[in-house]
């Protein structure tokens, strides 16, 4: 897709990833509507690109909010572009969560992506071609200690986005997956950035993930993945499961006395 031709609502734009995607967008010449709770960080780029931007306060896991998306969507004159970032994360052992934190993180992360996703569709059909862009996970092809809720959430939505995409396959609408490693935002706890650093993992900072979603946006790639070793780890996790079980075995020690520790 040509960048200037995108019109686009994004959810989760107002930090981390989502807020270094809009900037490079916006960049680009994009036209851009920022769905979220807090509009704060976003109202910043709305007066350096007023012609640019409109910014929408909703949450988009209440059907409220989702209606609200949508209104702004048809005023905006239509959007050919959905983007799909807005979600949380938990580190934490799995019998440490409560029950209403797990059904908040699976609520926004994989429900109500889906129900924004199914009341925008028919006006995505309206545009002559059309994209739906996921912002899944590493974690969302490896199941990883400490983080079982939201590697189910990453993993549905990875399954979401396959399905999908078959299912629009006879129209012009195209479902794209991307899928980063770790990366340096406020979702991420400092036990989670300290255990990252003890273990070795690279964290991205999230321009560089913001500039390879835009290019992946723009040749409209189906399925990216970020990282090295990641990619391989993805690869021998569909392959060779076992080969992973035991490093992350070895691993596990120190995953765990993190995942106890408070942030």
């Amino acid at each position: 897709m040509h960048l200037k031709d995108c019109r686009a609502l994004i959810t989760g734009a107002s930090g981390g990833i989502g807020q270094a995607l809009v900037t490079e967008l916006l960049a680009s010449g994009a036209h851009l509507i920022l769905v979220g709770r807090n509009v704060d960080p976003m109202q910043s780029l709305a007066q350096r690109y007023p012609s640019q931007v409109v910014v929408v306060k909703a949450d988009i896991s209440e059907r409220d909010g989702r209606e609200t998306a949508l209104a702004a969507a048809q005023r905006f004159g239509g959007v050919n572009t959905l983007i799909n970032a807005a979600g949380i994360n938990c580190f934490s052992l799995l019998e440490q969560h409560d029950e209403q934190g797990i059904a908040e993180l699976i609520g926004l992360n994989v429900t109500a992506t889906l129900q924004l996703t199914h009341r925008l569709l028919p006006l995505l059909r309206q545009q002559g071609r059309a994209l739906v862009i996921n912002l899944g996970s590493t974690f969302g092809s490896i199941g990883y200690p400490g983080f079982t809720a939201y590697c189910a959430s990453k993993f549905a939505l990875r399954g979401f986005s396959e399905a999908l995409r078959r299912e629009l396959a006879d129209t012009r609408i195209k479902v794209l997956y991307f899928a980063p490693r770790a990366t340096r935002t406020t979702m991420n706890a400092a036990n989670v950035v300290a255990m990252n650093d003890e273990l070795n993992v690279a964290m991205d900072d999230p321009q560089r993930v913001a500039a390879k979603l835009v290019e992946a946006i723009r040749r409209e790639h189906e399925e990216s993945y970020l990282g090295w070793p990641e990619k391989l780890f993805i690869r021998l996790n569909s392959l060779l499961p076992r080969l992973v079980d035991q490093a992350l075995r070895k691993q596990l020690p120190i995953i765990q006395r993190f995942a106890r520790s408070k942030p």
